[in-house]
């Protein structure tokens, strides 16, 4: 029976045909279970998983291994990025019992959903230190009907570590000033200065680190020098190629090697998020114009290649490709030379192409030369550079499109559109180039849309969206990061639906998520609760649930003063006042959270009609830099209805578009002039 056949998720439906007996999580699968006796074998990926679609060829789709499954286990797939609940409690569980995690994760369960046995991928024979996944079948199965005493004191041991390791509620401590400053000295001391970011390979991008260490940067903290050298190293770094799709823009999710080179190559939603935005801040404080450019290209890639035609944005592009894994991004020398024709010597040496490839044979493009070596070789103006570079990645663009893409999984999740949403937002008021500004706010102005109606229907927000239909589950993230994007949203033109969504979000997340002690869980109340009720605070490739609600309520907080917000908001943040300095590569958008609240955001209240000259005038002054701590609102008047609080009594001087630069809603002196709003907001 196809039991899969009617999923939302690319991932399930990947496997619809498998011989294996598939259910989605539910309980039809649990039921059978309990009834039957049976363990079940539960299998969590994603769309774009290389390993996830290996394992699949090589065990799901083979007959005998999939007879195995049927006569012995109840088996569940679920797609990780619709059930990050599931995902993280039995990741958790994974690696208490082997040290590490990774995807596709292989767990078996009781009927009663306690997990005795777990590991990632296992292949078709034993190699790798690896039993083979029918042998391991076959011993499991074994030891179900004849030593499940033991089976049970695993699973016992198990859960009990997997319940300590969930965090304790309420606030462990203050925050202070010295801890933020402890975090990005961490940071700055154990930075690759060889290869730029943390860690060996495989290396990911790190990107709310880099974000959180701009702010800190832009605040003349201590070391400002050392963290703005480290961020500009960091994404020159990323940006060679390689990591970064130079063609056609678009990071991949992660480097498979020390030097960025050789990516994994599929590219996800956040991680294109969070770095787009990272180099778009980065260009604010540096004016590099190469990081301009990675930003534009980034929410063009976005929009190329992960956009529904009605807004929404997809979830990821697969690792693999029709040609093979990377035949999509690489090249060879014969193919640059018939595309490039006479630019092709120039475009050889930016890049270093040789026959010989420097990947299996192919070419995966990384920069060898910088731009003012490359015109000191040919004789070329920088800007010249540029231009011809840029026709260069134009016209090897247009040949790939003709190439069988990799697949897209084309589920919109709301917390990652979320992101994007914020990304598209910043650029689309913050780039220099009118025509790429445009794009990026049709986009983010579509995306806002399409969340506030398809994942949200009869005004119930939803996790995921494919070809019309809606997920049943909801998070806690998906509820932080709308509410963050709506808020850059309404910081970019104003409009003020977009903060009363904002406010009706925010009300609807304290009362599904927080509990009656204050803490906030990552699924609602009255939600399933399997083994524990999952609360995860430390960030990941993306930012954890907890740390984007607690963002959205303190900025809530400084656009409306209600202690509703407030006190939810740092309550919240107090719960990693202790671990975050600690460990500041897994809290990075907390450390940026805490700076703004530490920070005593500062608050601006534009009075005024938009596209009169001393109107834009003020609000160029305030867009001029790269303001991390700041929070602005906008009207004619008097305020709309619906507007935020921060407008109301503030009346216009001399008949003229005014600011007013407040913190904790305690102003300074109005002003109509530019050159004193300046000065006011610390330029």
């Amino acid at each position: 029976m196809n039991r899969l056949a009617d999923a939302t998720s690319p991932y399930l439906l990947q496997h619809a045909q498998n011989p294996v007996d598939w259910y989605p999580w539910g309980e039809a699968a649990l039921n059978r279970a309990r009834a039957e006796d049976k363990p079940i074998f539960l299998s969590i990926g994603y769309a774009a998983c290389h390993w996830c679609h290996v394992m699949a060829h090589e065990s799901f789709e083979d007959s005998e291994t999939a007879a195995i499954m049927n006569e012995n286990f109840v088996s569940i797939k679920v797609d990780r990025e619709e059930r990050p609940d599931l995902d993280g409690i039995y990741m958790q569980a994974a690696v208490a019992m082997t040290g590490s995690g990774g995807w596709p994760l292989s767990v078996f369960l009781k009927p009663d959903l306690q997990p005795f046995y777990a590991g990632t991928y296992f292949p078709p024979t034993a190699r790798f230190n690896l039993p083979s996944f029918r042998d391991l079948l076959r011993a499991i199965a074994k030891a179900w009907k004849e030593d499940r005493p033991r089976l049970e004191r695993s699973a016992e041991s198990i859960v009990e570590h997997v319940r300590r390791q969930s965090p304790a509620g309420g606030g462990a401590g203050k925050w202070s000033a010295t801890g933020v400053q402890e975090a990005a000295g961490t940071l700055v001391e154990s930075y690759d200065w060889k290869h730029g970011g943390w860690g060996s390979a495989p290396k990911f991008p790190a990107a709310m680190a880099l974000d959180f260490l701009l702010a800190r940067a832009v605040v003349q903290a201590p070391r400002r020098d050392d963290m703005v050298a480290l961020v500009n190293h960091a994404l020159e770094s990323m940006s060679r190629g390689g990591f970064l799709d130079v063609v056609g823009g678009g990071f991949a999710r992660y480097s498979t090697d020390a030097e960025w080179h050789i990516p994994h190559f599929e590219k996800m939603l956040y991680d294109n998020a969070l770095l787009g935005r990272v180099y778009l801040h980065a260009w604010q404080v540096t004016r590099e114009p190469a990081f301009h450019d990675v930003a534009s290209r980034t929410c063009e890639f976005l929009i190329r290649e992960l956009r529904h035609p009605d807004g929404g944005f997809y979830s990821s592009l697969d690792a693999d490709s029709p040609g093979g894994e990377g035949a999509y991004y690489s090249w060879t020398q014969d193919e640059i030379r018939e595309l490039l024709a006479e630019d092709s010597g120039f475009f050889e040496a930016a890049y270093g192409v040789t026959s010989k490839g420097n990947w299996e044979g192919k070419i995966i493009l990384q920069r060898a030369l910088d731009d003012a070596t490359l015109g000191a070789k040919f004789g070329v103006e920088i800007d010249a550079v540029r231009q011809l570079l840029q026709r260069c990645h134009d016209r090897l663009l247009a040949a790939r499109l003709q190439r069988p893409p990799p697949q897209a999984d084309g589920k919109v999740l709301t917390a990652w559109n979320g992101l994007a949403l914020a990304t598209l937002a910043d650029m689309s008021r913050s780039i220099s180039e009118p025509d790429a500004s445009a794009r990026c706010y049709e986009a983010a102005t579509r995306n806002a849309r399409f969340l506030l109606t398809e994942l949200r229907p009869g005004g119930h927000l939803r996790r995921a969206w494919r070809d019309g239909r809606c997920s049943a589950e909801v998070f806690l993230e998906d509820y932080g990061a709308l509410i963050v994007g709506l808020l850059e949203l309404y910081q970019t033109d104003f409009a003020s639906e977009w903060f009363s969504h904002s406010v009706e979000l925010a009300d609807e997340m304290i009362a599904r998520f927080r509990s009656p002690t204050g803490e906030f869980f990552d699924t609602p109340s009255g939600s399933e609760v399997v083994l524990i009720r999952p609360r995860e605070i430390q960030d990941n490739a993306s930012p954890s649930g907890t740390a984007l609600a607690c963002e959205a309520l303190l900025k809530l907080s400084a656009l409306t003063g209600y202690s509703k917000y407030s006190e939810p908001g740092w309550q919240l943040l107090e719960t990693t006042s202790v671990v975050a300095p600690r460990y500041p590569l897994s809290f990075g958008r907390w450390l940026a959270v805490a700076d703004f609240a530490l920070s005593g955001p500062k608050q601006v209240a534009l009075l005024g009609r938009r596209g009169v000259p001393d109107f834009e005038n003020l609000l160029q002054a305030i867009r001029s830099e790269f303001r991390p701590h700041l929070v602005a609102a906008s009207s004619a008047h008097p305020p709309e209805v619906g507007s935020p609080q921060l407008l109301e009594r503030r009346p216009l001087v001399g008949g003229r578009a005014t600011a007013y630069v407040c913190r904790d809603f305690a102003c300074e002196l109005p002003t109509n002039d530019p050159e004193t709003l300046l000065s006011q907001l610390g330029a």
